[in-house]
């Protein structure tokens, strides 16, 4: 497996992290072939089981080898941007709670320690990889650089930034792979913002999936809603947007391994 690693990249108003870029086989077998490249969150839980948090891996360095290989998909570059300790205010959109009714829910949110000391930062999170990242990773590697080649993909809160990059980067961004999308934390108030930002169809793609026990139990109703939204918008269920739903799937990298090929033959077929 090929693997290189930057260590502790910074950029103004984060913590430092790591980003891992992931090359296919077919990389260093044909020096003219440029790739497609798919940015993924939560990076330590993508490639090697013995940084991943629960021990598994989303397998996507198994699977999109196997893909390409039966032509289902075209191989692509991953690059695995690593968490930090600020995950949920790196992960959570930041323009849905600008607003009055957003601040005011926003407030609330703060009474509880765990999101007390949260720093808003899905904004500076986003621009960080527009413009910092996604430049390196164009110069330093053979990349397809425009928008229908270049996608996002994340699980629960790593879903929701998945989709708020795509409303935000329209011009960047041309599909976006949201897994066990954890849409309480922002059910009052993702609607009015995705009804305003979501991206016409046409060159975008949108996924969604959930399971149906543990908290994914939580997300089939507010699915529904955000569906809605989606068919409102004009996209068009199996050929711009795909939602799925998995029977007895829970919240956690084993669920999303394996229906990993899923979002892949989706976003990369």
């Amino acid at each position: 497996m090929q693997l290189d690693r930057y260590e502790n990249l910074e950029s103004g108003g984060l913590l430092p992290r790591h980003v891992e870029v992931w090359l296919p086989p077919q990389y260093a077998e044909s020096q003219a072939q440029r790739f497609p490249v798919l940015y993924m969150h939560d990076g330590q839980n993508l490639f090697e089981s013995e940084n991943a948090y629960t021990g598994v891996t989303w397998g996507v360095a198994e699977a999109i080898p196997r893909l390409s290989k039966e032509g289902l998909i075209d191989p692509a570059i991953v690059v695995g941007i690593w968490n930090t300790t600020n995950r949920l205010g790196d992960y959570l959109p930041k323009k849905p709670f600008e607003t009055k009714k957003g601040k005011r829910i926003l407030w609330f949110f703060r009474l509880h320690r765990s999101v007390k000391e949260m720093e808003m930062a899905a904004d500076d999170y986003l621009r960080f990889i527009v413009e910092e990242i996604k430049p390196m990773i164009d110069q330093k590697y053979r990349t397809k650089t425009d928008k229908p080649h270049t996608h996002m993909m994340g699980s629960s809160m790593g879903g929701l930034i998945s989709l708020y990059a795509i409303c935000e980067y329209p011009q960047v961004f041309g599909g976006a792979g949201c897994v066990s999308t954890h849409w309480p934390v922002v059910k009052r108030v993702i609607e009015s913002y995705l009804e305003e930002k979501l991206p016409l169809p046409g060159d975008h793609k949108i996924y969604f999936d959930h399971g149906t026990v543990g908290l994914d139990r939580k997300y089939p109703r507010l699915q529904r809603r955000i569906d809605r939204i989606m068919q409102a918008k004009g996209y068009d269920q199996g050929e711009n947007w795909l939602t799925k739903v998995y029977e007895g799937d829970t919240h956690n990298e084993t669920c999303w391994q394996a229906r990993i090929e899923v979002p892949l033959k989706f976003l990369l077929g």
